[in-house]
């Protein structure tokens, strides 16, 4: 198989389903096949994909019924965080044994977003104008990184871990993570910066902004490249696999629409766009299978979409009546994890009647 896609033979199917209490905030994959789903109820649900079993390793009384909001896995896999409205950072140490190594206390700060660093065991967080930096193997904060313009709207590592992109008010600041004590790089918007996303190959950083444009920077190219046009809120960016010819594909949502951006060879002739427009309420959230253009969309309208080398659709899954949240796709590609606006939670893996799709 290319691994571009899928075809009518090689479809999708429910493997497992479960349930939280609330509307579903963030799920994320481990490495080695675990599922973290978290509650606008405080809940965090832990799902073992090899065995199948499911336990909650937080519930809405440990929370005060206060929502978990975003949720991320070491890339080892050993680690797991979690945080959200009542300012508290959750650490599970998953292997061997899961057991909570420690909560980071920020109230009444409430941390909207979190991630670790894809190459180490740093977890960088917002606590509204800061970032914090927690290092796993000191178990202690190593860094507090000032934004100052405006409470932290998105936040980005570079894919080998060299640098951290914090967007707000006024664009972006990115820092060195090999000597955080220097001065970060400010990229300059006119309008607020409220989502970021580093290429894999490390050569672009997408800037979704306020004023319902896009900003592409070449890293180390002063010029950006605009996309306008969109009729609202730029919800989500996403970049496929790199490609050996030209800069991968950025998908863009934006209302019902999806946008995928395409590169041209002469950088003067910026980049062609086209429409993917088969949903018909909000686009909650997108996502490129891993080393693939099967780009994967979760709906309002109670679809998610998987959409053939990000062109045509390919199938659509359903579950979730009253609309989908959000979706993850397993490192490996082989499985497809989405939340419910109602709680539902739906894993879905490759046919066992066709070869997959790699």
């Amino acid at each position: 198989m290319s691994g571009l896609g899928i075809t009518q033979k090689n479809l999708l199917e429910q493997q497992w389903r479960g349930q939280l209490s609330e509307y579903v905030t963030a799920v994320a994959w481990s490495v080695d096949g675990c599922l973290a789903v978290s509650s606008a109820a405080g809940e965090v649900l832990l799902w073992d994909g090899g065995n199948g079993d499911s336990r909650l390793i937080l519930g809405s009384d440990d929370t005060g019924e206060q929502s978990i909001d975003c949720l991320d896995f070491s890339p080892d896999g050993q680690f797991l965080a979690a945080g959200g409205q009542d300012g508290g950072v959750r650490i599970w140490q998953v292997k061997p044994q899961l057991q909570l190594i420690t909560t980071l206390n920020n109230a009444p700060k409430w941390v909207d977003h979190l991630r670790w660093s894809p190459t180490g065991n740093q977890l960088a967080f917002s606590l509204g104008r800061y970032v914090q930096v927690w290092e796993a193997a000191e178990q202690e904060t190593i860094i507090t990184l000032p934004f100052d313009l405006s409470s932290v709207l998105g936040m980005t590592w570079h894919p080998q871990g060299q640098h951290l992109a914090i967007a707000g008010d006024q664009g972006a600041k990115v820092w060195d993570s090999r000597n955080w004590d220097d001065d970060p790089y400010l990229i300059n918007m006119p309008a607020a910066s409220v989502a970021i996303a580093w290429s894999p190959d490390g050569k672009y950083l997408a800037s979704g902004n306020l004023d319902l444009t896009i900003t592409v920077v070449q890293w180390g190219n002063p010029h950006p490249w605009v996309m306008r046009g969109f009729p609202g809120k730029i919800r989500n960016l996403r970049w496929s696999k790199s490609m050996s010819n030209t800069a991968p594909l950025l998908a863009a949502s934006s209302g019902e629409g999806i946008v995928i951006w395409k590169k041209q060879t002469d950088d003067r002739q910026g980049w062609d766009a086209r429409v993917l427009d088969l949903h018909t309420e909000i686009v909650q959230d997108i996502a490129f299978q891993p080393k693939s253009l099967l780009l994967a969309s979760a709906s309002n309208d109670g679809w998610i979409c998987l959409w053939q080398k990000a062109k045509q659709i390919a199938q659509i899954l359903n579950g979730a009546p009253q609309g989908f949240s959000c979706l993850a796709w397993h490192p490996g590609g082989s499985q497809l994890a989405a939340g419910g606006q109602n709680g539902e939670v739906l894993v879905w893996s490759e046919s066992q009647r066709g070869k997959g799709f790699g």
